[in-house]
């Protein structure tokens, strides 16, 4: 068997960050990735600002999900941590 607290635990500081900043989404029960919302219709181009904090995302709309945007949680727990500022930047970005 597969011990899933682990992925839990990643999910759910992501997920709490995440919507702290001002994303919104809806918690998955049984994946390792989260679909927020961008903060801009267009999820193509929120992915490219993105990558200006180091941050890969993959659009939504490949997924069938536009002007949402995908991010896999089953990395290490430490690199979840260390990309939680560059989210708060990227966010604060937007509220210029």
């Amino acid at each position: 068997t597969v011990d899933i607290s682990e992925y839990q635990k990643r999910r759910d500081v992501l997920i709490e960050h995440l919507e702290k900043i001002g994303f919104e989404m809806v918690k998955p029960n049984g994946a390792f990735y989260l679909f927020p919302k961008a903060l801009m219709e267009d999820d193509v181009a929120f992915v490219m600002e993105a990558k200006k904090y180091n941050l890969l995302l993959v659009p939504g709309s490949g997924f069938g999900y536009p002007g949402y945007f995908r991010i896999s949680y089953c990395v290490d727990m430490a690199m979840i941590e260390r990309s939680l500022p560059a989210f708060t930047k990227l966010a604060e970005s937007f509220k210029k």
